[in-house]
């Protein structure tokens, strides 16, 4: 068995991370073109596979220390531009715009080829393992900073 030359959990990039992923029969409604839903698990997985690449752990967050941190969605602003149909090849980039205090702001982007689909703004809470508020622990904080350039 040859090895593959790409991760399944994407890559990180000068950019923030970049995940590419394929639509399928199961993403699109009866029209052909990708649900609007749909772009929601598009862009979950790549923020999900963006602090994986990064070296972090969700399930351990949740039980560091006594506190445990969760991370959950405040906030989503959506722009849809153009809509991707079945068999397009998706990519899904992630980039950190704050991390720090008690909330992260990401800016993600699905683009097929050239042309970009959507474009998200997502501000995610830090929050304790009992759904208090907390501060996002500044090493971590750094992480998602480091090497981020807007996209």
């Amino acid at each position: 068995m040859t090895e593959r030359p790409f991760s399944i959990s994407g890559e990180l990039t000068e950019a923030g991370h970049r995940l590419v992923q394929r639509v399928y029969y199961e993403d699109t409604d009866f029209s052909g073109l990708v649900y609007h839903a749909r772009y929601l698990h598009f862009l979950e997985r790549g923020r999900t596979d963006y602090l994986r690449c990064l070296g972090v752990e969700q399930r351990e967050l949740v039980s560091a220390d006594e506190e445990g941190l969760v991370f959950v969605v405040h906030r989503m602003e959506i722009d849809f531009k153009s809509p991707a149909r079945m068999d397009d090849v998706l990519t899904i980039l992630t980039h950190t715009e704050k991390a720090g205090g008690a909330k992260m702001v990401l800016n993600q982007q699905i683009q097929s080829g050239e042309t970009l689909l959507i474009s998200a703004k997502v501000i995610i809470a830090v929050i304790s393992a009992k759904g208090r508020p907390r501060r996002l622990p500044e090493t971590l904080a750094a992480k998602f900073l480091e090497g981020s350039t807007p996209l």
